[in-house]
């Protein structure tokens, strides 16, 4: 259901065709909307709204939203929205829709959900600039696809990097979890390259020290041990492989020097990694 007409230029994704991918744009949009403009029901896919000026109000999940410029909310699917332009100040906003097997999570990362739907930001040209792109894209005939998608990605990384609940909304225990979290995912992700503790703290955006203090209060050990530890169990697995020589397995896990491996796999494990893989096939 909508209300008084808005200058309005929207597109289409390709919602058909990519079921199985991990984030699939289904439209976007801008709207400088009319006083008291407004939009009721239900959605099928999740939506996203960012607010560029003026005011309106969201209702969802049975609360009340007063929002303006540089926020933003989300709406879930299946979930009855009501969303107005104010009548003195009424809104101006672009939006993108979307769904896709990791549409979630990566809503998740951004503390966005049914319970938690508004987000705010500095006021940010780029958001804007993204979804005009997606707009200009409808000119493209060869990896339109491919362009949306990629700009559905930089869409939620601008409100992630200019969201302003990592200095607001969020309590402390939030902060740390969010920082040790973003820290083991490059772990798993780079373990088998030669990386530093301050290269795991540079990737999180805070110092070393920061780093190491969140690590011993949450994971009850220090970055630089839990990073061993995960080799070494990624080492273990390897073990198994004859095929592998004990070189290999070291190579694999971010060692360049096989001495140096053998050392750290025996202070974890107890023994050397021959004799674990000795143990493994029953040798011992």
């Amino acid at each position: 259901m909508n209300g008084n007409s808005c200058s309005i230029a929207f597109g289409y994704g390709n919602s058909s065709t990519y079921k199985n991918h991990d984030l699939i744009v289904y439209h976007y949009g801008y709207e400088k909307c009319k006083a008291k403009h407004y939009w009721a029901g239900v959605r099928d896919h999740y939506l996203i709204h960012y607010i560029i000026s003026g005011k309106g109000t969201f209702i969802y999940n049975d609360k009340t939203y007063h929002l303006e410029q540089g926020q933003g909310f989300l709406i879930c699917p299946n979930i009855l929205s009501y969303y107005q332009a104010d009548k003195d100040q009424p809104w101006e906003y672009c939006w993108v829709g979307f769904q896709g097997r990791k549409a979630q999570h990566y809503l998740n990362q951004l503390n966005l959900s049914v319970s938690q739907p508004i987000f705010n930001c500095q006021p940010n040209d780029s958001i804007l600039f993204i979804v005009k792109k997606m707009i200009e894209s409808k000119t493209i005939t060869k990896g339109r696809d491919w362009i949306l998608t990629g700009l559905a990605y930089h869409f939620l990384a601008e409100i992630m990097q200019n969201e302003s609940y990592f200095n607001q909304a969020q309590d402390t225990k939030n902060y740390s979890e969010m920082y040790v979290k973003k820290a083991v995912d490059f772990i798993e992700k780079n373990y088998s390259r030669k990386i530093t503790v301050e290269d795991i703290a540079d990737y999180v955006g805070i110092n070393r020290k920061y780093l190491s203090s969140l690590f011993k209060e949450i994971m009850n050990t220090s970055p630089q041990s839990f990073l061993i530890n995960y080799r070494m169990n990624k080492a273990c697995i390897l073990l198994s492989q004859n095929l592998l020589s004990i070189a290999h397995v070291a190579h694999s896990v971010g060692y360049n020097d096989p001495l140096l491996f053998s050392k750290m796999f025996k202070k974890c494990k107890g023994m050397a990694p021959s004799q674990y893989r000795k143990r493994l096939m029953g040798q011992l």
